[in-house]
């Protein structure tokens, strides 16, 4: 596509845990827990309340509408800040003075008193029905491929609770996660690709992480990623999870909106409208086939429908990969707890019959060009969600709504809610603001990763190598022990020994950044070869806790290689008499079979060619 006569315009949104000994606003540490570990849970149901200039938000209200039950799981790390049920601590320094280092690696500016203001949330992440965030630093930049990309703004903020379970009418919540801290990084609506996007989120990505001071691991960092075409509208893609698929979920976004834009210009040549109007008709299914529709009634619901006059043949047509602008509508009911809708464009199938759908359309006097959208469950709660899929069909003959949507894992994205107004933010009044000083200005820049590889390839490492060493939490270790070994040794150690293992079942997943520097430490004091490293991680795989001395126990030493071989010459006397030093190859693979990584090659090779060289002599 040509991205540049579309009008792409792209902003992304950068969240980023900080790793800090405790939470934003009170005293708890910031570990995660299993829910199996929680001691206690609470539910509540969030009620929208109008801003201060009268407003309501359009996302907030919607979720009212959901009418969802709240379940939030409570444990001994969390405290009573987390239930809200009591007011928040002093805004946590350690987690500020991390955001000014990061705003200042993003040459931007900051504010002279940091003000916490709450944010309107009320799909139940947070327990209070709003966010803390705190404006740090404005108007940076950060340059990628040339070119000056603006951030416009950081904030410091609290993440949100973690969902754990979606019942439909109940979800569940569990509040280790709440509260910790993380930055908010925005940048301006300047990049203009799908590559460029992936390139810019790489870039502060490598940025954040050169640090040292934020959290690693799936779910500590995401992208929201901001996205309008020309006669398209804003829409922001919550969570993308995986950088790799970035470019895609721009990607896909652009098309879902060519595709809307089209399918509203087939909609206006037809005349198509939409009927305001929801209709009951639950009797035509009263002996359906369909296992959906006949467990609803037998739970008490009902079956209800609307008329989409001119839509015929549109609501499934496909708008993203393997999505259709029925899934649109689908992802609407969903959000209200029910399992999805049903339309004619897809009928007869799901067990309704031909005979059912033709009663369907006599009913509602559909003519051919026209499609029937049906869902079924609790009557107020199907009416609830069929209006508001009324308002979204009637979108349809407009363009693109602006909303929030979901990242799925393949790049396409599902609908979440109406993107959010401005009325939804407010002081928070509970936390003092915090002026920034000259002296908390004054802080010492990290080297960047990037520059942190270029060195380690001047070292001797390839390039790959060097990028997964610098980019790991132990590229200290391998700065102190490449002062007194070779870099490639400890780089081996500290990468491709681990990768071997994991590869032959260890599980690399207990071994901890002491493993690796006790590995390195046996090396340098020459108690163990450098293949002996391979030995030393095994062992912490399957003991964690093990000793230096059951670590040694476990090698063998020279002593060990000289009976070795001298009883292996024995035995293999017939082979050293026919073929002479020439044995040298096939008994050094016998010897090595033994003691790799446990006796240095180089060692092994001179005491065998010594032993085959006396025995010779003897013969």
């Amino acid at each position: 596509m040509d991205y540049g006569s579309l009008g792409l315009k792209v902003g992304i949104e950068i969240h980023q845990q900080l790793d800090t000994k405790h939470k934003l606003f009170c005293n708890c540490p910031t570990v995660l827990r299993d829910v199996e570990d929680s001691n206690f849970e609470f539910f509540r149901y969030l009620r929208l309340k109008r801003s201060e200039i009268g407003e309501e938000d359009r996302a907030a209200k919607e979720e009212v509408l959901r009418s969802k039950r709240f379940v939030y799981k409570s444990y001994d790390t969390t405290c009573l800040v987390e239930a809200d049920e009591e007011p928040p601590r002093e805004l946590n320094r350690e987690a500020l003075q991390i955001a000014i280092t990061i705003a200042k690696m993003l040459n931007m500016e900051f504010v002279d008193e940091v003000h916490v203001m709450r944010k309107i949330v009320i799909d139940g992440s947070n327990t209070t029905g709003f966010q803390r965030t705190a404006l740090i630093a404005f108007d940076g930049y950060v340059e990628v491929d040339g070119r000056k990309i603006g951030i416009a703004t950081l904030c410091l903020e609290e993440e949100a609770c973690k969902k754990v379970e979606d019942r439909g009418e109940v979800v569940v919540y569990s509040l280790d996660r709440l509260g910790i801290p993380l930055v908010e990084i925005s940048t301006k609506a300047e990049i203009d690709t799908p590559e460029l996007a992936k390139k810019v989120a790489k870039k502060i990505g490598m940025i954040l992480r050169s640090t040292g001071r934020v959290k690693r691991g799936l779910g500590t960092i995401r992208q929201d990623v901001n996205i309008s075409i020309r006669e398209g509208a804003r829409v922001e893609i919550k969570g993308v999870q995986e950088l790799e698929i970035l470019d895609k979920v721009v990607e896909y976004e652009v098309l879902r909106q060519l595709n809307l834009l089209k399918i509203r210009d087939e909609l206006l040549d037809r005349g198509a409208s939409v009927v305001d109007e929801i209709h009951d008709v639950t009797e035509i299914f009263r002996d359906t086939k369909c296992k959906v529709i006949a467990r609803a009634l037998k739970k008490g619901g009902r079956v209800l429908a609307v008329l989409l006059k001119g839509f015929g043949g549109l609501v499934g047509k496909e708008i993203q990969p393997n999505r259709r602008l029925g899934t649109e509508f689908a992802d609407i009911a969903k959000t209200f707890g029910l399992g999805g809708i049903f339309h004619t464009d897809e009928l007869p199938n799901y067990g309704i019959s031909e005979g059912e759908v033709e009663r369907l359309r006599e009913f509602l006097n559909a003519g051919e060009e026209d499609a029937v959208v049906f869902t079924c469950g609790e009557e107020e709660r199907v009416r609830r969600a069929l209006s508001r899929i009324i308002e979204r069909a009637k979108f349809c003959l407009i363009g693109v709504p602006e909303e929030t949507r979901k990242a799925n894992e393949d790049g396409t994205t599902s609908y979440l809610r109406p993107l959010p107004g401005s009325a939804r933010m407010y002081p928070e009044t509970d936390v003092p603001p915090v002026k920034i000083t000259e002296e908390m200005l004054e802080v010492e820049i990290p080297e960047l990763i990037e520059d942190r590889v270029k060195r380690f390839v001047e070292m001797g490492l390839s390039e790959d190598l060097a990028w997964a060493i610098a980019d790991s939490d132990k590229y200290d270790l391998f700065e102190r022990f490449s002062k007194i070994l070779q870099p490639t040794v400890v780089a081996r150690v500290l990468h491709i020994v681990p990768s071997e293992l994991k590869r032959d079942g260890f599980d690399v997943e207990k071994l901890e950044k002491r493993h690796f520097e006790m590995a390195l430490k046996l090396i340098a004091e020459g108690k163990i070869a450098k293949e002996g490293a391979e030995e030393v991680l095994k062992v912490f795989c399957q003991n964690p806790n093990a000793s230096v001395e059951e670590i040694l126990s476990r090698m063998k030493t020279e002593d060990d290689l000289d009976e070795f071989i001298s009883k292996l010459v024995d035995e293999k006397i017939d082979l050293i008499r026919e073929r002479g030093e020439k044995a040298f190859k096939p008994l050094m693979g016998l010897v090595m079979k033994e003691f790799r990584g446990k006796v240095d090659g180089k060692v092994v090779a001179e005491k065998l060619m010594s032993a085959i060289k006396v025995k010779m002599n003897e013969l």
